[in-house]
């Protein structure tokens, strides 16, 4: 796995505000509204397909072609203008494949807005989570045509949280090494405030 340029981290606290006091919040409004719009688009059309029509096909179809272009417009274009991230996989002259994860380099000129930010990974994380309650609702009440509209959801949503986590966090850094040390390190701080205690 490839690890392209260093990583930039998003503004804290006021540091965006200085520089923006001029600018709006929001930089790229039609990449944000594209963001939540396809992926909460396709969660509605799953929610009221059955009222909408009583074609399943049609609704299949619809649920799945937003998905896509969801997919797509988060990989190849959101993620690189709301936060300066972007992943994909190449294959070598070999036949071997590679996975590249680039962050925008720490020394650029354009600073990732804040509330892009937020936006950006709120989308990012409460979709698939949605997606995965979608599944054990189907498993659940035995609508097991939904089954595979349900699964391609969350495996394209899991896909791009996935690919953006492993941008953020480094491509050299193993995420179960990363949860466990963080889980370690409030376990630790729980106990040593428990025998602190009066």
């Amino acid at each position: 796995m490839l690890r392209q340029d260093s990583q930039a981290d998003v503004p804290l606290f006021d540091e965006d505000e200085q520089d923006s006091k001029n600018k709006p919040k929001i930089q790229h409004p039609l990449a944000s509204f594209f963001h939540l719009f396809f992926r909460i688009s396709a969660v509605l059309v799953y929610l009221l397909c059955e009222l909408i029509s009583s074609s399943f096909i049609a609704c299949m179809v619809t649920i799945i072609l937003l998905l896509s272009c969801d997919f797509w417009t988060v990989k190849n274009v959101t993620g690189r203008l709301l936060v300066g991230l972007r992943w994909w996989n190449q294959v070598d002259e070999n036949g071997k494949s590679h996975w590249v994860f680039e962050s925008r380099k720490a020394n650029s000129k354009k600073v990732v807005s804040s509330s892009e930010s937020r936006l950006f990974w709120l989308g990012l994380i409460v979709c698939p989570i949605l997606w995965v309650v979608f599944v054990f609702s189907t498993l659940i009440s035995f609508k097991i045509k939904w089954l595979a509209v349900v699964i391609m959801g969350l495996v394209l949503q899991w896909a791009n949280l996935y690919g953006y986590v492993r941008c953020k966090v480094g491509a050299g850094t193993n995420l179960r090494n990363m949860a466990t040390n963080y889980l370690g390190l409030q376990l630790f701080k729980q106990a040593m405030s428990k025998s602190q205690g009066p």
